[in-house]
């Protein structure tokens, strides 16, 4: 018996490293798109003078999944992040206000067009 709880365990520690290594593939693909976040969120910030409301959300829901990865290959959980979990829900910004652009304005759709 054993024998073959060492075998479980060896199979486990195996697939534990493969999993490791797609994560670690993972991981650098986030941070790349992270940065590329990072450098849109302060060309919208200099252009509008606030932060964009869905950038500020992507962001910290990206940042809580790289924080995942992390627990994840250094053993400080079990739990595999996505997609093998759901996708990390942002939090409310803390920082400055999100630029926000008031819905435009549409005719009635029933006018006649005016010549």
């Amino acid at each position: 018996m054993s024998e073959e709880s060492t075998e479980l365990e060896r199979e486990s520690i195996l697939l534990r490293i493969m999993w490791m290594v797609v994560f670690t593939i993972v991981w650098q693909l986030a941070e790349l798109l992270l940065g590329a976040t990072v450098l849109l969120q302060l060309g919208y910030r200099l252009f509008y003078g606030a932060p964009n409301d869905s950038l500020l959300g992507f962001g910290d829901s990206l940042s809580q999944y790289l924080a995942q990865i992390g627990r994840f290959g250094t053993f400080n959980t079990d739990d595999k992040p996505w997609p093998f979990a759901d996708w990390p829900t942002p939090q409310s910004p803390q920082g400055e206000a999100p630029h926000s652009v008031p819905p435009a304005a549409h005719p009635v759709r029933d006018e006649e067009p005016k010549l």
